[in-house]
């Protein structure tokens, strides 16, 4: 692969089985250096692709791909291992699907070669509190803390949710 940021994104998918696996088998503090370390290659592969400008429509479609395969595994691990409730990772993955659909149907109307994928502001800050709550989950934080950061995520996801598709479904009638 001829392109850094998008190496970096690649390696970052490959590191969420990695993920999956330690946190099963009850390694939180590896598990929590390998988050760690996947939310600093987003960083950086966007730094990079930047700065460099390096950017390219693999990397604007594979960067949030990569970003969800690690946030909706994390949910799925953790919920099954009830360490977050079931609710929690029913409201990431819905979002997630109802994206995901809007998106295929969006596909049949637009030109892809000149749409963009623009992340909301509330996205962003939805994809932080998903980020937040895996953190507070890994490090073994429970209480008051874990459970308003838990509730504000659910708010925020469906939030984001329900602000996309209304964002994209203007295409339609415009």
């Amino acid at each position: 692969m001829k392109n850094l940021p998008n190496l970096i994104t690649v390696i970052r998918i490959l590191l969420v089985p990695l993920f999956v696996i330690l946190v099963v088998y009850h390694y939180e503090l590896c598990a929590l250096y390998i988050f760690i370390v996947a939310g600093l290659s987003d960083a950086l592969d966007g730094f990079i692709a930047r700065t460099w400008n390096l950017k390219t429509r693999v990397g604007t479609y594979l960067d949030p791909i990569a970003d969800k395969l690690l946030l909706v595994s994390s949910f799925i691990t953790l919920a099954l291992l009830m360490k977050v409730p079931l609710w929690i990772m029913i409201i990431i993955i819905s979002r997630d699907i109802i994206l995901g659909i809007t998106g295929l149907i969006l596909l049949n109307f637009i030109d892809i070669r000149s749409y963009h994928i623009r992340p909301s502001m509330l996205g962003k800050i939805t994809t932080v509190l998903q980020i937040l709550t895996v953190l507070l989950v890994l490090l073994g934080k429970k209480g008051p803390l874990f459970t308003t950061t838990l509730w504000i995520t659910a708010f925020a996801t469906v939030a984001s949710g329900l602000h996309y598709v209304y964002r994209e479904s203007k295409i339609f009638w415009a």
